[in-house]
């Protein structure tokens, strides 16, 4: 079983950050947090890295009821999605796949909301 599932774009990195984004809120995803790894690997370690930003995602509804169902399941919260660009003006996008994430844990309510939220994410990733 994949943990992630992912498309190429052509379009340049920062674009695509926000094609990615606009398209996550229409499925009402928002975004937490955004890590951008090229610039951390620079000032942390030194070291050159391609573009590769880690967006922080989050529907609300979902995660509610993922809260209801297993309050620890924070720890696993929110679902990354990453944007990375693998040649100048091509990028590859990639969702976690909730249901990787949380299909161990063993909670029948927690894998149904898994489940819908992988529905949505799939969803996202295939419209870009």
């Amino acid at each position: 079983m994949s943990y992630y599932f992912s498309k190429s774009l052509d379009m340049p990195f920062a674009a695509a950050i926000e094609h990615v984004t606009r398209k996550l809120a229409g499925k009402g995803f928002g975004i937490l947090t955004r890590i951008d790894v090229e610039h951390t690997m620079k000032v942390k370690l030194g070291v050159d890295f391609k573009p590769y930003m880690i967006l922080g995602t989050c529907n609300p509804h979902f995660a509610w009821r993922a809260l209801q169902a297993e309050d620890k399941i924070g720890a696993m919260l929110p679902c990354n999605v990453i944007v990375t660009e693998f040649a100048p003006g091509k990028v590859e996008v990639a969702a976690i796949d909730p249901m990787a994430a949380m299909g161990a844990i063993g909670n029948p309510k927690l894998a149904a909301t898994a489940k819908d939220v992988r529905l949505l994410l799939q969803e996202t990733i295939e419209e870009l």
